[in-house]
């Protein structure tokens, strides 16, 4: 699994000019799934993802992680993280998981992050979704499993 990680001040995702997914602070986090990820490559980056510390304490340093200051989380799947551009002009998909386990693993994580004690507002898998949030810091990480 590959996610994209990034410090959120409010984040949405809509489909068909309806919002499906809001937050208020937290992160947006883009999922890219292939095709030997598991639910121990699910566990590994709600784990990852809950105690980053990503946000800023009373000193201004990076100390705090999601649970210390009750942020929240837009998981919205990416089946192009997965991508090969080497070759060509036109992105490879093919190290991307099909869609049937894909989705599986995407809602294994979502609830991993949810039984970590995270509110996690989700896309709709496999739609097409627009998405906007302001990026805070900017801060923004890229996390694998493997």
């Amino acid at each position: 699994m590959k996610v994209v990680i990034q410090r959120a001040k409010e984040a949405k995702v809509t489909v068909d000019n309806k919002v499906v997914g809001q937050i208020d602070e937290g992160v947006m986090v883009l999922v890219g799934i292939t095709h030997d990820d598991s639910e121990a490559d699910a566990e590994y980056l709600a784990e990852k993802i809950v105690n980053l510390r990503i946000f800023e304490d009373e000193a201004g340093k990076m100390n705090h992680s999601l649970l210390d200051v009750n942020g929240q989380v837009l998981s919205v799947s990416q089946f192009t993280l997965y991508g090969d551009c080497r070759k060509g002009r036109r992105p490879n998909y093919m190290n991307a998981a099909k869609p049937d386990y894909a989705n599986e693993i995407y809602e294994i994580f979502n609830t991993k992050l949810r039984e970590k004690g995270l509110h996690v507002e989700t896309g709709i898998f496999g739609a097409m979704m627009d998405v906007q949030f302001t990026n805070v810091g900017p801060v923004t990480l890229i996390v694998e499993s493997k």
